[in-house]
């Protein structure tokens, strides 16, 4: 009896953005959430890529590395409707693996240029991106093109670094390039937010921050308030450094600190975005070498995940929970 051809294989034996075949969890060829690999973006709501550049981290590197752990770390999620909401994602939207975006590392000054170029291509077709890094520089150039499209955002940043730090001599890696959005009107400040901060600064340059000890003692509803207030309609990008979690929760990256979020914590965060003006994500700083039984590239694909689900309500889609939620 031959193989059935919608059995296995999906990301490239699908003809449809928006069924679901059958896969094994354990087999099979990996996109994000088992979506089809395509670069035809025609009716596509939401497309898919990674950034395998790490070369402006100041730590410890390997989070090129991270599109293909997050891919997958999906596996299981794209096996259920998802959770709490019950929604089956492959029918609310029309979600893409695009792939990666092509950096050359042998000529590194032309790295900018070509995430922004890549992120033009890919908005231009109306698309909105999730995009997984790399190291946060990444998010730099990816803002420059969102911007472009919709003038300064909202940035909703959560990360345990400010990323604001000063540039000296113009140079400019994973630790300072929101300063330089900033400065450049890329983001708007006053709409923006910083969450989950553990690190010194001697300016918030405009930012709201409220760090991780203030999560902590208000609790994740209070900041979610304060997100919502200041975003109110604006464009709305949200860059995630996954080591805004505790190492407790994301071990696997490059430049960890204590006292971070834990996984349900981010979880409900994005969560409270359901509404708002959401343009753009990036999830960044997912480093496997460094990581522990999938950890840190399960809680990345699942907060990734829940952003497509606000999207998914935002497009008017239904409902299914169980239980007391």
């Amino acid at each position: 009896m031959s193989e059935s051809i919608d059995t296995g294989d999906q990301a490239f034996l699908a003809t449809s953005n928006t069924v679901k075949g059958r896969e094994m969890t354990y087999g099979g060829a990996l996109s994000f959430l088992r979506r089809r690999y395509t670069r035809d973006l025609d009716g596509v709501d939401v497309v898919v890529s990674g950034v395998p550049f790490d070369c402006a981290t100041t730590y410890r590197p390997g989070c090129r590395l991270g599109p293909r752990a997050i891919r997958a770390a999906s596996v299981q999620l794209a096996e259920l409707a998802s959770f709490p909401s019950g929604i089956v994602l492959e029918e609310a939207l029309s979600v893409v693996d695009w792939g990666d975006c092509f950096v050359n590392p042998h000529e590194p000054m032309s790295v900018t240029e070509a995430i922004a170029d890549h992120a033009r291509v890919l908005l231009d077709s109306g698309a909105k991106m999730l995009t997984f890094g790399g190291d946060h520089f990444v998010s730099y150039p990816l803002l420059k093109a969102h911007a472009e499209r919709h003038g300064p955002v909202a940035l909703l940043q959560v990360d345990a670094h400010c990323d604001t730090w000063p540039e000296e001599e113009g140079e400019i890696n994973h630790g300072n390039m929101f300063l330089r959005a900033a400065r450049e009107g890329i983001v708007d400040v006053s709409r923006s937010t910083q969450l989950g901060l553990r690190t010194q600064n001697d300016s918030d340059h405009g930012f709201e921050i409220l760090s991780s000890p203030w999560v902590h003692r208000h609790g994740i509803d209070a900041a979610i308030e304060i997100i919502r207030d200041r975003a109110g309609d604006a464009p709305l990008y949200v860059s995630y450094d996954i080591d805004s979690l505790d190492p407790a929760f994301a071990p696997g990256t490059g430049t960890p600190v204590s006292g971070g979020l834990a996984s349900w914590q981010a979880l409900e965060l994005m969560r409270g975005l359901n509404g708002l003006n959401l343009i753009g994500m990036d999830l960044v700083e997912v480093s496997p070498p460094y990581d522990h039984a999938e950890i840190t590239a399960i809680a990345a694909a699942s907060i990734a995940t829940e952003w497509l689900v606000q999207l998914a309500l935002a497009n008017g889609a239904e409902t299914h929970p169980v239980g007391r939620l």
